[in-house]
């Protein structure tokens, strides 16, 4: 918190809460960084193929069951579940499509496990976001050019659908999204419940280099994108003033269920309190068939009420400027058994990727981490040394249904020998190989290249270990409810 305002002129908003700056930030970032959000953070989704292939193969075993259990309905002469409206009876929502990945590799493995034809062909994949450029990108996606008849784009903001009718969607996925919508931060503070407001600044260095300050002040309140182009860039140079004020309840949705949640939590620990996830629900439970297979949301979060207890837990990052929130899945759990919805389920995210793929997973920075000379004694440069060597001992082995050219830039501050070495390194490596440093690795996978791993410094029981460890307290996770 900065104490002294008057050392700090270069003001550019007022105090608001917290989910309302993030909102505006949100906009500003997606329309001057869209283009460039791998540069910030990537997802499980960005580039991998793992976690669609979990998510086609849980949806097409669900459908296919269900199937067979109208089939036996209809035989015994018993009414069968109402279906989905849509003349497309599978409608599935992608809420922020990112870049067309997940829906692209969704399809193509659900197309190759339905060789009797009986789900892909019913199957209308829509993509949701507000941005237009967004869905034009995921639309662009090379490997969904197979499945164009299959898939539309449907701009909306994903916490108001009005657009698409009550019960006619068959199955609803966002992935890493709930963190980047409208989160509160909330406290007890003396019998009362106070939320974090926020006050913009511009760093000084910046200040000085803007010579139109009043017009770049009105177009950043304004979400001005083209007068904001003009100026230098300034997402990462913003400086927030905090206080904490008594919470207007006229403004937030579940009063009561949010209060209830807070009352075992100590004073002065901040918590999210993630509004845009509670609204994503509530536009499922008003969309999805009564006999659909659901809604999944996956998120890095906890539902460990300890951990939410810790008043040093991190309930956010800032990547280029941009606000994103920890998920608050006990708070989550509660809204969605207040609206109604049925057979909640919380699980970690790679025991849904196993579970599916019918395999034990780990992903690939909890294979590094295992490494003995993995941690912070390891400069930029020999971290990236570490990351490709391990890739390149895996790609001997692995192979991908999908062609791709790992996205790997290389560090700045690297001997210029090491450079054209690592620079080499990323050049031979396959492209059916490892697609990603967010990716998901098998147990087969890591037996496969158990020799290869070895000659890199890794030990195999301690990669066994990790295969099986439990998930962390704050860890990606599955979360889905009918």
């Amino acid at each position: 918190m900065l104490q002294d305002a008057d050392a700090l002129p270069q003001l550019i908003g007022d105090y608001k809460p917290l989910d309302q700056w993030q909102a505006h930030l949100n906009q500003i970032f997606y329309g001057l960084r869209g283009d460039k959000l791998r540069t910030y953070y990537q997802t499980f989704a960005s580039a991998d193929y793992r976690l669609a292939h979990a998510l086609a193969a849980d949806y097409y075993e669900k459908v296919v069951k269900r199937d067979a259990l109208r089939v036996t309905r209809d035989q015994s002469g018993s009414s069968s579940s109402p279906v989905t409206r849509h003349p497309s009876p599978l409608t599935i929502l992608e809420l922020g499509p990112g870049n067309g990945n997940l829906a692209a590799c969704f399809l193509s493995h659900l197309k190759t496990l339905d060789k009797q034809g009986l789900v892909y062909p019913l199957v209308r994949y829509v993509m949701v976001d507000w941005q237009q450029p967004v869905l034009d990108g995921a639309l662009a996606h090379p490997d969904l050019a197979a499945h164009r008849e299959r898939v539309e784009i449907y701009r909306a903001s994903v916490e108001h659908l009005a657009g698409l009718a009550d019960g006619t969607v068959d199955r609803v996925i966002c992935n890493e999204l709930w963190n980047d919508l409208p989160t509160k931060l909330m406290v007890k503070n003396a019998g009362d419940i106070e939320e974090e407001y926020l006050r913009p600044n511009l760093s000084e260095s910046l200040h000085a280099k803007i010579q139109d300050w009043s017009t770049f002040v009105r177009a950043f309140e304004a979400k001005d994108l083209d007068a904001l182009k003009t100026f230098p860039p300034f997402l990462d140079d913003l400086i927030w003033e905090k206080e904490y004020r008594k919470v207007e309840w006229k403004d937030v949705p579940y009063r009561k269920t949010i209060t209830e949640f807070l009352k075992p939590l100590d004073e002065q620990v901040l918590v999210p309190i993630n509004l845009g996830a509670f609204a994503t629900l509530k536009e499922a439970k008003r969309l999805l068939a009564p006999d659909a297979v659901g809604f999944s949301a996956f998120d890095a979060g906890t539902a460990d009420m300890k951990v939410l207890n810790d008043p040093e837990k991190p309930c956010y990052g800032q990547f280029g400027g941009q606000y994103n929130f920890m998920i608050n899945f006990v708070l989550v759990e509660a809204v969605a058994k207040h609206l109604g919805m049925k057979q909640v389920i919380f699980e970690p995210q790679r025991e849904f990727v196993g579970r599916s793929l019918n395999t034990n997973v780990m992903t690939l920075m909890d294979l590094l981490a295992t490494h003995p000379s993995a941690g912070p004694k390891l400069q930029a440069w020999e971290q990236d040394r570490l990351v490709l060597k391990t890739i390149k001992a895996l790609n001997e082995t692995c192979e991908s249904p999908y062609s791709r050219v790992l996205d790997f830039p290389l560090g700045k501050n690297m001997p210029p020998e090491e450079r054209e070495t690592l620079n080499g390194m990323l050049l031979s490596l396959k492209r059916q190989g490892i697609s990603d440093t967010v990716a998901y690795l098998t147990e087969e996978e890591l037996t496969r290249a158990a020799k290869d791993l070895e000659e890199v410094g890794y030990d195999p029981d301690t990669v066994n270990i990790a295969l099986t460890a439990p998930a962390s307290p704050i860890e990606y996770c599955h979360f889905s409810c009918r």
